[in-house]
Parts: structure tokens; C-alpha cells; sequence
């Protein structure tokens, strides 16, 4: 908690802004496309009641370095059609070390909004949100993820799980959308001393339909190293081979996101070249 205050602070001491709406990356000097949006719950939930999520962007605001940035969203569930916003679902609470660094925890780019079936689509789905503060003037950018399920009995929706962090340490929170780890959270830490890895964090699915961390431990890929591939990545074989999916010998499974025809372990960390 103490790294993502310090991740605030530098945010709201700011000075410029960046872009990314919708999971498509933009320059730094342009303003995403609305960020308006509307989702259907009710047919991918089998929902009671004529649920949806509503994403609306607030009048456009001037970012820490005086630049044109979006306005802040509201992200808020509706029951029924003029029913009342619940966003405590979909909203991560804002804890802000400071009153005067509230704007700084404030969602301002819907990066992720979509469906996701951690137990593929014959099992129950979760409502898969990423969304990112305004960003620093090095590109820093807080970025909450979270995954919301359905209680068919409550006909209600919940927050199973929620966590933030920076963006331009190489850091990153991952839902794993296939593979042995499908339905899981991946999330790399920068760590604050030598030799400048990563705690790497695991947390699966229970039968009860919430997050458990089952692994924890510092990464052999370190900071700057020269390796292309995300943290998360590079560390793959590690992760499997602790979680006794993968064992030395095997053949290396490969990240699907790029091309990697030359796999090699080095110091038990992933490269592609």
C-alpha cells in the first residue's frame, strides 16, 4: 500500500498526460475517442433483472501539465432501467493519502471493459474492468483492475477482485485468459532494492467464486535486463514450474502475444531470442 501512495504522489505532482481507451494504445499528445459506453448483463449473466453497466466521461478536464486530458468516468450497475447507480461494484474505493490527491485515484480511461470466462463459456462469466488515472509526466499512469461476478441468488452483482498499481516499471496486474493458469490474476511488483526484480503474485479461482493467493516470490528477470518480453512472461516458466504445471525438460510453453521460435531458459527466465 505504502508503494502505490508513493505511485499517487507522483501522479498527482505530475506534469503531462497520456492515452489509452478501449485497450487500444494512443500517443501521449491525443485525447482517446468518447468514452461513453454501454453493456448488456443480462443475456452473458442469465440475469433476473435487466442488469447493465454504464460508463459515462465527465466534461474534459486539464491534465497535471496543463494538457487537455478526459474527463473523469462514472462507472455505474443499473438493476432497472431508471433504477439508482450502484458503483461500488465497479469502482474501486479511493483511498487517497491526502484529500488533495483524490484527482490522482480518479479513473479518467476505460482501458478494459468486457466478458471474460475464466472456466471457459459453458461456466459462469466475470465482468473484466481496467481503467487508468491521468498520467505523470513520465507516462506513469495508476491502473486499477477488477473482476465482478453475479450472485443468481441475490440476483446482485460483486467485486471478487480488486488491486492497482503503476505502469512505467515494467509492472503489470494480468487476467489469464488460456492456458493451465486460464482464470487466474498474474501481477509483477517492482521490487525497491537491488537486485531490482519483481515480486510475482498468483491468485486462482476457489470453488466459492473468489481469489486466493497461491504463490508469491521474487522474480528472476530484473529491471532493464535487456529482455523484450513482459515481466509476466518471462517469468512463465517459473511460475508453472511452482505451481507444478511445468517441470525443467518439457518442452517450454510460449507466450501467445508475440513470436517467440527460438525459446531459451537463462538463470530460469524466458527469452525469445
Amino acid at each position: 500500500m505504502d508503494k502505490l501512495i508513493a505511485i499517487v504522489a507522483i501522479l498527482a505532482a505530475g506534469l503531462t498526460n497520456a492515452a489509452e481507451a478501449q485497450g487500444i494504445d494512443q500517443s501521449r499528445s491525443s485525447h482517446p475517442a468518447h468514452q461513453g459506453k454501454t453493456l448488456d448483463l443480462t443475456k452473458p449473466f442469465h440475469t433476473r433483472s435487466s442488469w447493465r453497466l454504464v460508463v459515462t466521461e465527465g466534461t474534459p478536464v486539464r491534465d497535471f501539465g496543463d494538457n487537455e486530458a478526459p474527463g473523469a468516468l462514472t462507472l455505474c450497475l443499473y438493476k432497472v432501467l431508471r433504477g439508482p447507480c450502484l458503483s461500488d461494484p465497479v469502482t474501486l474505493p479511493l483511498h487517497p493519502p491526502d484529500p488533495d490527491y483524490a484527482v490522482a485515484w480518479e479513473p479518467h480511461y476505460l482501458i478494459k471493459a468486457a466478458i471474460v470466462y475464466p472456466h471457459g463459456p459453458a461456466a459462469a462469466p466475470f465482468l473484466l474492468l481496467v481503467t487508468g488515472s491521468l498520467y505523470s509526466g513520465d507516462g506513469d499512469q495508476l491502473r486499477s483492475t477488477q473482476l465482478v461476478s453475479y450472485d443468481a441468488d441475490k440476483d446482485m452483482f460483486q467485486r471478487v477482485y480488486g488491486q492497482s498499481t503503476g505502469h512505467n516499471n515494467n509492472q503489470e496486474i494480468r487476467f489469464v485468459t488460456d492456458g493451465p493458469l486460464r482464470g487466474s490474476v498474474i501481477s509483477a511488483e517492482p521490487q525497491e532494492h537491488l537486485p531490482y526484480g519483481f515480486w510475482i503474485v498468483v491468485n486462482q479461482l476457489t470453488p466459492q467464486g473468489t481469489y486466493h493467493q497461491v504463490l508469491r516470490y521474487a522474480s528472476a528477470t530484473r529491471y532493464n535486463d535487456g529482455n523484450p518480453l513482459a515481466v509476466i512472461d518471462s517469468e512463465m516458466p517459473n511460475i508453472q514450474n511452482r505451481l507444478a504445471m511445468w517441470k525443467p525438460g518439457e518442452p517450454i510453453r510460449t507466450p501467445k502475444s508475440k513470436p517467440c521460435p527460438k525459446p531459451s531458459l537463462r538463470n530460469t527466465e524466458l527469452w525469445c531470442r
